[in-house]
């Protein structure tokens, strides 16, 4: 990460270094209409690697998600660490002003990223059709529910409904208990990266054509896209996939394993693993029990296995299991809530959070990327930003004066603590 960490030598209460080398998207423009989660976790993605990411927002309210809380001294919790390393305009798109500026920045930027429900944009005379003509070499990212076409389209798209329809409730909770979503919003931010990941080949691909494209993705195929062993049992077989709790769809064991304080995990699907992993709970027997020597078989017959495998680790905290364990090879780890994650010596260890500046809070934590570059980093240089903050800095840099700026603030088209100034 192109940061240093609080505390760290040379650490300025957690701000970021000046001098880290170039990210990978330097230089590009990215144009950002979102709200909630899969267009703004994909504009993100964009900023963190680089690119000068521009949210464009309501001048009344912007994103929803600046009304959620937790709030700091007024400000979500949750809006500045979503929109980090963006910029926020405000401005109303609904008034011709303000669409005519929006076109001028769409002339030179590189990226469109929108998830409003299709057709929204064509309304506004700023869909992909409209801005291409002004710039073919844009790349526009339309991130919906449901995609841009189809029976489903103009429905409602939010991450629950797509874990819905997708079949991930269907296979999600323990057997014969009511469905249940994933705990965070897969479908939103799965269909978010792949947004992220189709603009950065489209750029790619630009480079040989010189023409940008459209990027279609969506909530629904995003989660019907991690269906990689359902989908294997289904055409392979006709079994229609069920719930297994936290156990595998396929081998056993490998799921979570009730301790005398909680819970751990373990995935003993190995011939070595398994008889280590026997071993280590004094159940050799079971080795070559003809009901579980295979590890399809362990799975077939899972329900007189675990509780055999739980008699014993419930004799124990899950802290001596995994410590034991490992010891012997065995793959498994201890069950961390939220409040371990973000204290994790191993992630403290790799930097992976990092402190960065917010115009009315000071420093405040961030996760970091995932994405690790041995030359151009990701950086991560503020939180989000408040709402209309870079208003008067981005039509600025289309050439308007302060007096211009003024006012369009005074009219009500564009919004922000420095426009009436």
């Amino acid at each position: 990460m192109a940061y240093i960490r609080e505390g760290s030598p040379g650490a300025c209460k957690g701000l970021p270094m000046t001098t880290a080398p170039a990210a990978p998207l330097t230089g590009i423009r990215v144009l950002e209409i979102g709200n909630f989660m899969a267009g703004p976790f994909c504009a993100m993605n964009l900023a963190d690697l680089g690119a000068d990411v521009v949210k464009v927002e309501n001048p009344d309210g912007g994103d929803v998600v600046r009304n959620t809380g937790p709030f700091l001294d007024g400000e979500s919790s949750n809006f500045i660490r979503l929109n980090r390393n963006k910029r926020s305009l405000a401005i109303d798109l609904k008034h011709e002003t303000g669409k005519e500026l929006f076109r001028t920045l769409a002339a030179r930027a590189d990226i469109v990223v929108e998830n409003l429900r299709p057709g929204t944009m064509r309304s506004l005379g700023l869909d992909y059709a409209a801005l291409s003509a002004l710039n073919p070499r844009l790349i526009y990212v339309a991130a919906s529910g449901w995609g841009q076409d189809g029976p489903y389209a103009s429905h409602a798209g939010l991450d629950i409904m797509a874990q819905a329809m997708s079949g991930l409730m269907s296979i999600t909770g323990e057997e014969g208990r009511p469905p249940v979503k994933a705990g965070v919003p897969m479908c939103d931010l799965a269909c978010a990266l792949y947004g992220a990941l189709g603009a950065v080949s489209a750029l790619h691909a630009r480079e040989r054509t010189g023409r940008g494209q459209l990027i279609d993705v969506s909530l629904l195929e995003a989660g019907v896209s991690f269906a990689v062993w359902e989908s294997g049992e289904y055409f392979g077989s006709g079994a229609i996939p069920r719930r297994h709790g936290s156990a595998h769809q396929a081998t056993a064991p490998y799921q979570a394993l009730r301790s005398a304080d909680g819970y751990f995990v373990a995935g003993a699907t190995t011939p070595k693993t398994w008889v280590a992993f026997c071993k280590v709970l004094g159940i050799e027997s079971l080795v070559d029990d003809p009901r579980f020597t295979q590890p399809h078989l362990r799975h077939t017959n899972l329900a007189e296995l675990l509780p055999l495998i739980e008699a014993v680790t419930v004799t124990k905290p899950s802290r001596a299991w995994v410590d034991a364990l490992q010891t012997a090879g065995v793959p498994c780890e201890m069950l961390q809530d939220f409040g371990q994650v973000f204290n994790d010596p191993h992630l403290l260890a790799r930097n992976y959070f990092a402190d960065v500046p917010h115009a009315k809070l000071g420093a405040v934590r961030v996760n970091g990327s995932p994405m690790r570059f041995s030359e151009t980093p990701v950086h991560m240089h503020r939180a989000g930003p408040m709402l209309g903050e870079d208003t008067a800095a981005v039509l600025g840099e289309i050439g308007l004066s302060a007096g211009e700026i003024a006012s369009l603030g005074e009219r009500g088209i564009v919004a922000g603590p420095a426009v009436l100034s």
